[in-house]
């Protein structure tokens, strides 16, 4: 009888230690996507903010100041995107 209590007790503490070694696993799957999807939006954020400066300048309907600062307000959107994806 003993013995059977034993074997069930490491069974049980077994199945505890790795179920609390997967919990931290699936956090740091689910942080690093995160983190991922905030740098891809943040990319694409720069790459769109680009575009859009080349464009101001070739329309040349606004001072090279006025296209440098759209394209620092469409940075900073892109930059706030991603924090409200990461946090």
């Amino acid at each position: 009888m003993m013995k059977n209590y034993r074997h069930f007790l490491g069974v049980i503490m077994v199945g505890a230690l790795v179920a609390g070694g997967l919990a931290p696993a699936a956090q740091a799957t689910e942080q690093g996507r995160e983190r991922r999807e905030a740098r891809d939006t943040r990319q694409d954020a720069r790459r769109d903010a680009r575009q859009e400066k080349r464009e101001c300048i070739v329309q040349d309907d606004k001072s090279n100041h006025e296209c440098r600062e759209d394209k620092r307000e469409a940075k900073q959107e892109g930059r706030q995107e991603a924090r409200d994806i990461k946090w």
